[in-house]
């Protein structure tokens, strides 16, 4: 028997750097032995005989290998040696815990058989030669995976009395394990299989079918999530030209906190469907090609599958119905049922919400009395006074509604969606609220041409119906500096991509606006217990400026999140809306004034109590300058990754007393060539950090493991780290993005995470993050990389192993 090494360098595992010591002796805890046994109907059985010494185990065949251990496999050399399956059958494996990968897995001990029954379509060889590939650990640590050469000469060949009892208690050939007979995939490990149809329902119609088979453990994220707060939703992007695509349906996902992303997200198992209707005017087109985008995570780590390309052509398009989403009819909600469902509530409650506090204003709120006392003394009789009301609060209703409707009918609904996670649209939105928040604080108007006020005020004058919804109207215009900013905040905040948005926030803000002239007009008396108007209204309005200001960040956080530059980090925001809340409190309690404000006589308890409430605030959110999650505004800050460091606000490089470097650390590039290069010229080796945006585990690591002082110093200064972003979507330029045949298909590389994704599984044999390697000055691996471990000394281990290997090849 000659043992040699393996071939494929990245199956060494991080189990066998860390943890093997040195020692002199060689453990060799596996025996091998092949026997040739004649079945009598034509075919032969291979019988592979492993005796594992106590309290080591080899591994089953049926695993990922690119998650875990090396499966047992079997590879045949002898040409005209066709195997009944692609693998062997094998005896029942044990299915426990493994310390050195943390997780469930199968694997053998003391004495095990794999069999592989072989029958010669041609010519009989008179040798049958191969090799084995096998790992063995105990609870410690693993031996580097091994190849065992055999080579069993026919003329050997026992009988079929001779066979052994295989899997032991009696059991013959028979009870072999083989149910598992699939390959172990290959390539990029991806738990999810797509099907992508297209289905014919009409004459200028099509409905697309993307169906999931998702492994059980693992899950994909419904459509229905924030894309920028937490995992990549579900989408389907078709790039055919002229082709109108309605929103993306699926089933009631399940809703659950994933530890992944530390928040509840809406995700599916098992199998899943999800459609998206299409069609077209003019002439049909050949074929409708697209991207679907998802991501997939298991309960401890995420990956980020390369997009699945489609090419459909019409022609072959099928005609069946298009399946049911849900079978069995439950879930049959599609995902965009449930966000109307929800959604547009909570923008009917937005809405109500600015409408009301439109009221307040110094435009609206002295037109209440106004009004009211006008419908009732040119009304012959208080019902039709109260009539006239109702019409008026109905046209005011109509007006801003019809406001709604029309951004819709012009926009439509895709580009809603489009522009809802628009990076350039969200900075619009920014400097829009930054400039109505600014014009509530007295530093300029914003109003209507003055025109356009007199000549509704003069349709006004004809009477009768007409002539009070041009009422209603002329409110809509001479209102407009204070409504306005609120109406700007109400449609940003309705730009979700779904239809009814608009049209729901604008009936809120407009029936908050509406119902004082129907109630005011029905209880006249009322209008005696209203304030009178004053200064206070003013207040009112330089505190809606300042919130505007305060929120107008939340667009520019989204930007900033989308294009990766890094100026709204988490701390800078929260510093941010601080500052506003003491703003605002101060302002309250009399300590600013501004430009328009009168002095305040007296401070009133209903304004002391509000500018206490805003100073609480603000100390609350005090202590998330530190990393505290900050629960009441969660949701507004950028996600914790996101931040200038993991433990203090700016931060520096010192140590502390516990051991731990103080300062966050941040890799030096984001380019593989660029951080070669700089590792070069120092001299220093290089540490490759395969990560993602939204890997919650990578920052883990990088809070729980990257500060220690050990850890840190090599990071900071004996290499150069690199930081690859797997999910990073920007794209490459045209003459970088490429197709590469590996794992037996083709990848697709077109954006910068598509290209560290292939770097990732081509060179390392893993696509999960996070993980590191340490490249020396050729490119080539010093060692064997290692993925998520909170356990700072297995890192300073990796570390330390791999820096001895480069100074010693210095």
């Amino acid at each position: 028997m000659f043992v040699k090494p393996l071939h494929f360098l990245f199956a060494l595992l991080l189990a066998f750097g860390a943890s093997v010591p040195t020692a002199a002796q060689i453990h060799d805890p596996v025996t091998w032995d092949f026997a040739l046994f004649d079945n009598g109907d034509g075919t032969i059985d291979l019988d592979f005989h492993a005796e594992i010494e106590e309290g080591w185990h080899v591994y089953s065949q049926f695993l990922n290998p690119f998650d875990g251990p090396i499966p047992t496999s079997f590879t045949f050399e002898t040409a005209g040696v066709q195997t009944a399956d692609t693998a062997a059958s094998e005896c029942e494996p044990h299915l426990e815990y493994d310390p050195n990968f943390m997780m469930d897995l199968l694997f053998f001990e003391e004495e095990t058989h794999w069999v592989h029954t072989l029958s010669f379509p041609g010519a009989i060889p008179d040798t049958i030669k191969g090799y084995l590939t096998f790992m063995v650990c105990d609870e410690s640590k693993c031996l580097p995976p091994e190849d065992v050469d055999f080579a069993l000469a026919l003329a050997d060949l026992q009988p079929e009395s001779a066979k052994p009892d295989y899997c032991g208690g009696g059991h013959a050939a028979g009870a072999f394990d083989d149910g598992a007979s699939e390959e172990a995939p290959m390539g990029i490990y991806d738990p999810v299989q797509w099907d992508i149809a297209l289905h014919a329902t009409g004459e200028n119609a099509a409905t697309l079918v993307a169906t999931a088979v998702i492994e059980a453990g693992w899950h994909v994220y419904s459509n229905d999530n924030d894309p920028l707060d937490g995992p990549i939703p579900t989408a389907i992007t078709v790039a055919t030209e002229g082709i109108e695509v309605g929103n993306l349906r699926e089933c009631t996902p399940e809703v659950h906190f994933d530890p992944n992303f530390d928040k509840d997200v809406k995700s599916f198992e098992g199998t899943v469907r999800w459609a998206l209707d299409m069609t077209w005017s003019g002439d049909q087109p050949e074929k409708i090609d697209g991207l679907l985008t998802y991501m997939t995570c298991d309960d401890t780590k995420c990956i980020f599958p390369p997009d699945v390309e489609f090419y459909l052509a019409l022609n072959d398009a099928l005609t069946e119905a298009v399946p049911e989403l849900c079978p069995g009819g439950a879930g049959t909600i599609t995902g965009e049922d449930e966000e109307m469902g929800e959604g547009l509530w909570v923008l009917f409650l937005l809405g109500m919400g600015l409408g009301f506090a439109a009221l307040f204003t110094p435009c609206v709120f002295p037109l209440i009395p106004m009004t009211v006392s006008f419908f009732t003394k040119q009304s012959k009789t208080r019902a039709e006074g109260i009539r006239n009301a109702l019409i008026y609060g109905a046209s005011i209703i109509f007006i801003y509604t019809g406001l709604g409707l029309l951004l819709t009918a012009v926009f439509g609904v895709d580009v809603l969606n489009l522009i809802s996670t628009d990076p350039y649209f969200n900075l619009f939105l920014f400097l829009l609220l930054i400039v109505f928040g600014v014009s509530f604080l007295g530093a300029f108007e914003i109003q209507l041409p003055t025109s356009w006020a007199n000549k509704v005020d003069a349709q006004a004058d004809r009477g009768g119906l007409i002539g009070i919804f041009f009422m209603a109207a002329t409110l809509a215009i001479v209102s407009f500096s204070c409504t306005g900013p609120l109406v700007g905040s109400a449609l940003a905040g309705a730009a979700t991509g779904n239809f009814g948005g608009p049209i729901a926030v604008m009936f809120g803000f407009s029936l908050a606006l509406a119902i004082p002239f129907a109630l005011f007009s029905a209880f006249p008396g009322w209008l005696n217990s209203l304030p009178q108007s004053g200064g206070w209204l003013t207040s009112v309005k330089v505190v809606l400026g300042l919130l505007e200001i305060g929120f107008a960040f939340k667009f520019l956080s989204n930007a900033d999140l989308v294009l990766q530059l890094g100026l709204l980090k988490r701390e800078l925001f929260i510093a941010i809306w601080i500052a506003v809340a003491l703003c605002i409190a101060i302002y309250l309690y009399g300590g600013l004034r501004f430009p328009h404000d009168s002095k305040l006589e007296r401070l009133s308890v209903g304004r002391w109590g509000l500018g206490t409430v805003f100073l609480v605030l603000a100390i609350y959110m005090t202590p998330g300058l530190w990393g505290a999650p900050l629960q009441i505004i969660a949701g507004f800050p950028p996600p914790m990754f996101y931040s200038e460091s993991s433990g203090s606000v700016g931060g520096s490089h010192g140590r502390s007393s516990d051991g731990h470097s103080s300062g966050h650390i941040e890799a030096r590039f984001r380019d593989y060539e660029e951080g070669l290069a700089a590792a070069r010229a120092e001299g220093k080796p290089m540490i490759l950090d395969f990560t993602g945006w939204a890997c919650v585990n990578c920052r883990k690591m990088e809070e729980q493991v990257w500060p220690d002082a050990t850890v840190a110093e090599y990071l900071n200064e004996k290499a150069v780290l690199v930081s690859l972003y797997v999910d990073e979507r920007k794209a490459l330029p045209e003459d970088e993005q490429r197709v590469e045949e590996f794992g037996g298909k083709d990848f697709r590389i077109r954006t910068v995470g598509n290209k560290w994704t292939y770097l990732q599984a081509s060179r390392f044999g893993t696509n999960a993050q996070p993980f590191y390697a340490m490249i020396d000055h050729d490119g080539e691996a010093l060692g064997e990389g290692v993925g998520y471990d909170p356990d700072p000394q297995k890192f300073i281990d990796f570390l330390e192993e791999n820096m001895a290997r480069f100074n010693a090849g210095r």
